[in-house]
């Protein structure tokens, strides 16, 4: 990623951080929750690796390749996982601008870092996710109880049970996905 190395440098942590959480997740007992959380936990790490500073490491080509294989075969996952459950559609939408970002870098003169994609499809990608950061940010808003509501008590959740730490989680990557992209 090119760009201040500081700036870098703190989206690698959040990354990085955001996919060890979701490796937590995956202890889950809920099948859909584990796999969920393995395939932001793959987002994640990507990301953070993706985002290191060029002026740390400049990635050779085949680098770059192996992303958009992997980021490839994680896109045709989420869209046949999304037959069945339309919440997919935004891990594909995520495999899909990883891929769309390490074709640029393969496509960069110099094999790296700086290279510049289709204007028009990037904005796509940045609408897409400002959008999804607002509408994540959006349902980690406590609300309130009114009077003589009925409120369930509350259960005790393992760390991968916890729906509003997910849900950071992804509003983090979705954060990050938007930084990057501002970047291409």
């Amino acid at each position: 990623m090119h760009g201040p190395a500081s700036f870098g440098w703190l989206l690698v942590a959040l990354c990085a951080l955001t996919g060890g959480y979701c490796l937590l997740r995956m202890r889950s007992a809920v099948e859909e929750q584990r796999r969920s959380a393995g395939d932001e936990a793959l987002m994640g790490f990507g990301m953070a690796v993706m985002a290191v500073p060029a002026a740390a490491v400049a990635p050779p080509r085949w680098a770059w390749l192996a992303y958009t294989l992997v980021f490839g075969v994680a896109a045709v996952r989420a869209l046949w996982t999304a037959r069945t459950s339309p919440r997919h559609l935004h891990h594909l939408v995520g495999a899909l601008a990883m891929v769309y970002m390490a074709a640029v870098m393969v496509a960069s003169p110099g094999g790296g870092h700086g290279g510049t994609g289709p204007p028009l499809l990037t904005g796509v990608l940045l609408l897409y996710f400002a959008g999804y950061v607002l509408w994540a940010g959006a349902r980690l808003i406590p609300v309130p109880v009114t009077a003589g509501v009925q409120v369930p008590a509350p259960r005790i959740l393992g760390w991968g049970d916890r729906p509003e730490l997910a849900r950071a989680c992804r509003l983090s990557m979705g954060i990050g996905m938007f930084a990057m992209l501002l970047t291409v």
